[in-house]
């Protein structure tokens, strides 16, 4: 395909995601309470913003719950990415990972009841939860983030082989060494994309949180959900646009620090240490 008919077909389709976002980044500036009339330049929304207590606390409660499940979504999804990658064959090998993937195609409706009643046969049986509200949240966000994890992981081992690894062990390096120096480095990109889309399925679930939360424990999705109902205003547009601000300088911080350290060959550090 031509680069001029590549670029007629991709400038309508970046349009349509990245126009509506700003719009939004601009009347979150606008004086005007209405969401369509611009009446001039303006913080008030971002001063709203700063002096909505709720609205803020659920922002921070939020991003503690995604980055709590994120890590612990990494954490387990890493390890059984690795297994079904490097594993070899077991007993109950492909029943394994289809219910590892079940997520991945399952309704939030579904995964949310089927962890609320979880949580209540558990409380019934040996008193935990005591609760339900931020420490289920985190549980049932890392629950289903770990499958996205997985999956990510052992395709990235699964399209990079097993040569490096072989070649390590031949030159007499132990299998510590092996994974430290060979596979982590090559599953690394992996666990980070995991762990960035752990992290945003947490900050955006609303219907997981809505059943195995509590009164006490209100996420910021569950907010603005509730607050829409009597009429988004720019102050959610404030929001948003901080947000967007954050993702924006940790990618161009992320793209820094690649440009400064650029990872070296696997190849090239494969001998014994």
């Amino acid at each position: 395909m031509r680069p001029r008919a590549l670029a007629a077909l991709l400038l309508p389709a970046y349009a349509f995601l990245y126009l509506p976002l700003a719009f939004m980044l601009v009347f979150s500036f606008n004086d005007s309470r209405l969401l369509t009339a611009w009446t001039g330049f303006s913080f008030r929304w971002y001063v709203a913003l700063w002096n909505n207590g709720p609205l803020l606390e659920a922002a921070l409660l939020s991003l503690g719950i995604a980055a709590m499940a994120a890590s612990l979504a990494t954490l387990t999804g890493t390890a059984l990415g690795y297994v079904l990658a490097r594993g070899g064959a077991f007993r109950g090998r492909t029943g394994f990972a289809a219910l590892l993937a079940a997520p991945l195609v399952l309704p939030d409706v579904i995964i949310g009841l089927s962890l609320l009643l979880l949580f209540v046969a558990s409380q019934a049986l040996i008193g935990l939860p005591a609760a339900r509200g931020a420490g289920t949240i985190t549980l049932a966000h890392a629950s289903f983030g770990m499958a996205y994890v997985a999956v990510s992981v052992r395709a990235r081992l699964t399209d990079a082989g097993t040569e490096l690894e072989e070649a390590a062990a031949d030159l007499g390096a132990p299998p510590f060494a092996v994974f430290r120096r060979v596979t982590l480095p090559l599953m690394a990109p992996a666990v980070a994309s995991g762990w960035l889309l752990a992290f945003t399925l947490s900050l955006d679930d609303v219907v997981v949180a809505s059943f195995v939360g509590g009164p006490g424990a209100t996420t910021l999705p569950m907010r603005l959900f509730s607050a829409a109902k009597l009429g988004v205003t720019p102050e959610f547009y404030a929001l948003a646009s901080i947000v967007m601000l954050l993702v924006a300088l940790a990618l161009g911080g992320a793209w820094l620090l690649r440009r400064a350290f650029p990872l070296r060959p696997v190849a090239a550090r494969a001998g014994v240490e």
